[in-house]
């Protein structure tokens, strides 16, 4: 059963540079407009901003009967993590980014979630000769490695993503990210794969789906579109409708059973539209991944011969028969 959730702070008002968006909302009426969005289960919460009270938040999901797909802690919005929290060059200001983590756990715990993710956006550089990336990279060990070892019981995710808020972040892509946790060596520790991240770092989600298979760590999928330029967070298979199919056919094919989670921004676009456009195409495309010869796709990508690949994607995928 395809599982679907939602990052509640989309659900709420979001800005850019130039405006604001939709009405500002409380938790508990992020989580009624959530039943009224067909298709969703889940939540994606974000500690300690959104959420941090354990009775408070357990109380709303049990009454809206919402399961928790992940708690997000966002270790970037303290002005001392300004130039970094888990690479400062101040060892108090890692070991606050360290606790976020941690308390975050914890927090988690007492909902009962499952898994922590985090992004850390404000880790990474914009010029040369502005950090020792050496120093960084072990620093990053120390700091994911005292989170993630800390009540292993609550996986630690990692997700990463090319830009933003610095001009490159240290962990900027799937293959970098899997050689933090290789370096780290925590049973348990995972990876947040977000098309659009994966996208526009130029990378092809579904071929990162089958490399995080291939390693020992777990991963959890959030799930968008964009230009392949910036992380729009358009809604899903506006842009690249078979780069998504063939990401749904890896996961599918590797009997992925996690949640897909919307991180996406509904912007000048009705909200319960918005969410509704993306499991809908989801759960489409998941049902024809059902009924598809997928021996048979297999099977011609196994012979190298890409015509004859495509005449089956034209008839099956696009049904155009």
């Amino acid at each position: 059963m395809l599982k679907l959730a939602i990052i509640t702070g989309f659900l709420s008002q979001t800005k850019d540079r130039f405006h604001q968006y939709n009405t500002p909302l409380a938790l508990e009426e992020k989580f009624k407009l959530m039943t009224e969005i067909e298709g969703y289960s889940g939540v994606e919460i974000v500690y300690p901003y959104e959420v941090n009270d354990v009775q408070k938040t357990s109380t709303a999901l049990a009454k809206y009967n919402l399961e928790v797909a992940a708690v997000n802690v966002n270790v970037k919005a303290e002005p001392e993590f300004r130039n970094g929290g888990l690479t400062s060059l101040d060892p108090e200001i890692r070991a606050k980014a360290v606790q976020f983590i941690k308390n975050a756990k914890d927090f988690a715990a007492g909902i009962g979630a499952d898994k922590v993710t985090c992004c850390p956006l404000g880790d990474g550089y914009e010029f040369s000769f502005q950090y020792d990336y050496a120093a960084a990279w072990k620093h990053l060990i120390e700091t994911f490695g005292e989170a993630g070892s800390y009540r292993q019981e609550i996986p630690l995710y990692i997700e990463y993503k090319p830009s933003e808020t610095r001009g490159r972040c240290f962990l900027d892509t799937a293959a970098k990210t899997l050689c933090l946790l290789n370096d780290i060596r925590v049973p348990g520790m995972g990876i947040t794969l977000d098309f659009g991240h994966s996208l526009y770092g130029n990378e092809n989600p579904a071929e990162v789906v089958a490399l995080l298979e291939a390693s020992s760590y777990k991963y959890y999928v959030h799930i968008n579109d964009n230009d392949g330029k910036w992380d729009w967070d358009y809604f899903c298979g506006t842009k690249h409708f078979l780069e998504y199919v063939e990401f749904l056919y890896y996961l599918k094919k590797y009997g992925y059973s996690d949640y897909f989670t919307s991180d996406t921004s509904p912007t000048r676009w009705d909200i319960r539209g918005t969410f509704e456009a993306n499991s809908r195409l989801t759960l489409k495309i998941w049902q024809m991944l059902d009924h598809i010869d997928r021996g048979r796709l297999e099977s011609l990508m196994n012979r190298g011969d890409y015509l004859e690949t495509w005449k089956f994607i034209e008839q099956h995928i696009f049904s155009m028969k």
